[in-house]
């Protein structure tokens, strides 16, 4: 199920035609939790024929680029009491600023189940869903609330959601095989998701939304969590295009954790989008990597830390996590 608001994308398209003209033209023509949107058109340039001799048009179909600005957030909507930040407080004052992004990637941001609507494990995200202008949301998944027989101390869902102005297929959810109980990690049922996204007509990327494992004792933990991440990746996203943003808990002024990212980056093809521009903030946990292939070319053209503008009255920040977000163009013939 997708929920559709009255919101369009906020995208950038730029379309060159390309036409060939001699002496005579030659001829030529040129789809865990769901929510589905899809959408496709063709065209095709039908020939021309003059009475005394025999000609055709081509036109071939327009490369299109289309420009976006992706947010990627972890918005400590954890139980007040367990959180990082005040959700109480911060989630309706977060909302409103998402809506400046064509897709939003959260993290830790549950939807309150209704066994606990009035107790200590009340979460936020359904304010989030509430405020939000985009036209598609993701469906969030129900917190377990123990009753997960492969993991019983489980409490949370994965927190993974995304609003997007842009349509896509169903949300796949996967969970880390493993947990480090020493961090908490396994009071949640954290993972990664994918969702196949249309930019345009003919215009598809897999984009992936992730938390991983936390705590320095738990380097063993993400070396699990990069190898399951890379396997998925290079089974059902294979000669695709891919964007992955999230919460990588991945440190790269220290070790293990920066001979895991680069094994990530190795393993599937994907770049930096910080590195990548030269960005003052390398070391930071929350990245958004990128991955050109078929067809389509990802061009990165901007990374900013967006703490500033997601900081209340008193100077307080929204999280205990900054958002990040990056400019891409996305180009397919």
């Amino acid at each position: 199920m997708t929920t559709t608001l009255a919101r369009r994308p906020r995208i950038v398209v730029f379309a060159v035609v390309l036409a060939i003209l001699a002496g005579a033209c030659g001829s030529g023509a040129t789809t865990t939790d769901r929510e589905a949107s899809e959408s496709s058109a063709s065209s095709t340039a039908a020939p021309t024929t003059a009475s005394t001799t025999a000609s055709t048009t081509t036109t071939e179909a327009p490369p299109v680029t289309v420009g976006f600005e992706l947010l990627t957030y972890n918005v400590a909507g954890l139980p007040d009491a367990l959180s990082g930040s005040e959700p109480a407080t911060n989630t309706a004052l977060i909302g409103p600023l998402l809506n400046r992004y064509d897709m939003v990637l959260l993290q830790e941001s549950w939807l309150t189940p209704d066994e606990v609507a009035d107790g200590g494990l009340r979460t936020y995200h359904e304010i989030l869903v509430a405020l939000s202008e985009h036209e598609h949301q993701s469906v969030p998944l129900p917190a377990p609330l123990g009753s997960d027989l492969d993991r019983p101390a489980a409490l949370l869902s994965d927190g993974l959601n995304r609003f997007s102005g842009f349509s896509f297929d169903p949300v796949v959810r996967m969970r880390w095989l493993t947990c480090g109980e020493a961090s908490a990690d396994c009071l949640s049922l954290k993972g990664f998701s994918m969702a196949r996204t249309t930019l345009a007509d003919g215009m598809e990327v897999d984009i992936y939304n992730l938390h991983m494992d936390a705590g320095r004792e738990d380097a063993d933990i993400r070396a699990d969590n990069v190898a399951e991440l890379s396997a998925f990746i290079g089974s059902e996203s294979d000669g695709r295009a891919v964007i992955v943003a999230g919460d990588f808990n991945l440190h790269l002024d220290r070790d293990p954790d920066a001979d895991q990212f680069a094994l990530l980056l190795a393993a599937t093809g994907l770049i930096d989008v910080c590195t990548q521009l030269g960005c003052d903030q390398p070391d930071r946990i929350d990245k958004v990597l990128v991955r050109s292939g078929g067809g389509v070319t990802i061009t990165p053209t901007a990374w900013r830390n967006e703490g500033a503008a997601f900081t209340r009255g008193d100077g307080e920040a929204l999280s205990d996590h900054d958002p990040v977000a990056v400019n891409l163009l996305v180009s397919a013939p």
